[in-house]
């Protein structure tokens, strides 16, 4: 934190490398074209593990390549499917930041992840329950545990400042972002490897949201399963996949000749207080979120482009959020819902979708909601959803992540 004239300034926070794999694609740009294009990363997929669960062949988002083959065999061995897609789209991030020097105590990593390493404790479990504790890996808890993803990232990129794990639902990508800027902010790094990273297809997380009524039942057509601001929207498609940023003071970026995508240019975070799961019909804490990011943003509505939607194509939850909206941005306000294409990749959802935000500011492009025609859009929700790409004329794009629990973050993010 510097100080100007007795005042405290807060230093600016940009963003100068961006990677992914998603099930739209292994990197940021097959990510962004087919994004663009309208294609779908979601598709029927018959996993070994479903066999004998009663569970019918999913329809999923499944990451467009298997993260093990993208790392090391010994990191492939020693990882969660989660903790191996953070490390390859970290490993994007950093190489497109210019791969900076950076004093490791001026280096820290954040990332979140809402369930952490479920893929590594069921199988453990049915190890342990098959064959005994003797076939159980002794890399079961450095496997499992939720900050393992930011510990591995930690250790890869000699990051000192700190190692943190925002557990958050949904939302938990997007406050990893906020948190790394808060650290940049105070003046506790110059740089922070901030996103999230999920990769929670099992059984037992399938099985339990169907059983809470969260997912889709449109499963005839795997590529419009995925249907949020449908008036016929039914629930949302898991999916799978991780995207991380480098976060860097706007003082240190420029001081190294680093290219600029973009700016974060505010964020804010609010809770419901009301349900364990349902959002507050009053849309209380998403509007608190939402302004207070265009307030540290120095923002007014009219200065944001779109928002980029959390829209799981939830009956409630995208009433909700379009009530909350309009709240902060009138009626008909402009959305788009990149799940629609994406799927929802839970922990690492906010991170993707802030990343997709940085690439809509950078192109000056608003990407579509797949699967929409203007007479599939639930009037009652009263929204600008985009369809088609359209030409952004306004210089900021806003975020949203609302996770269960009532945890809401928001995101703003603008022109370098």
């Amino acid at each position: 934190m510097t100080y100007k004239r007795g005042r405290v300034v807060e230093r600016d926070v940009v963003v100068t490398g961006i990677g992914a794999i998603t099930p739209l694609g292994a990197d940021v740009a097959s990510t962004w074209a087919g994004l663009l294009a309208g294609e779908s990363g979601i598709a029927v997929h018959a996993l070994p593990a479903f066999e004998g669960a009663g569970l019918r062949p999913l329809v999923a988002g499944v990451m467009a390549a298997d993260p093990a083959d993208l790392v090391s065999p010994t990191q492939a061995r020693r990882m969660d499917r989660s903790q191996q897609a953070a490390l390859v789209a970290a490993a994007e991030a950093w190489a497109d930041a210019g791969r900076p020097e950076v004093d490791p105590d001026r280096l820290a990593v954040a990332v979140g992840s809402a369930i952490g390493g479920v893929q590594t404790l069921l199988t453990q479990h049915d190890t342990l329950r098959t064959d005994g504790v003797r076939r159980v890996s002794p890399r079961t808890v450095p496997m499992l545990m939720p900050n393992a993803a930011a510990a591995q990232l930690s250790i890869e990129y000699d990051a000192r400042a700190g190692s943190y794990t925002p557990v958050s639902a949904c939302s938990s990508g997007a406050e990893a972002i906020a948190h790394a800027a808060r650290l940049i902010r105070a003046g506790e790094a110059d740089v922070v490897i901030a996103g999230g990273t999920e990769a929670a297809i099992t059984p037992v997380t399938v099985a339990g949201f169907l059983q809470a009524r969260a997912l889709t039942h449109h499963n005839d057509d795997p590529a419009s399963a995925s249907r949020p601001f449908a008036a016929d929207r039914s629930g949302f498609v898991l999916a799978e996949g991780a995207a991380l940023m480098v976060l860097e003071s706007a003082q240190h970026a420029r001081a190294r000749g680093a290219h600029i995508h973009a700016t974060l240019a505010g964020f804010g975070i609010a809770a419901d207080a009301h349900h364990i799961t349902a959002p507050d019909p009053d849309g209380t804490g998403q509007v608190s979120a939402m302004r207070k990011a265009l307030a540290q943003a120095r923002l007014s509505p009219h200065d944001v482009d779109h928002v980029n939607a959390h829209a799981t194509g939830t009956a409630v939850g995208d009433a909700a959020e379009a009530h909350a909206i309009h709240e902060v941005f009138g009626p008909h306000a402009t959305v788009t819902a990149p799940k629609a294409a994406l799927g929802h990749l839970f922990g690492a959802a906010g991170a993707i979708e802030a990343l997709v935000a940085v690439l809509a500011v950078q192109h000056a492009t608003t990407p579509p909601t797949r699967n929409l025609t203007a007479a599939a859009i639930d009037p009652a929700l009263g929204l600008d959803v985009v369809t088609v790409p359209r030409s952004a004329s306004r210089p900021a794009v806003l975020s949203n992540s609302f996770g269960f629990g009532g945890q809401n973050v928001s995101l703003v993010v603008a022109q370098a």
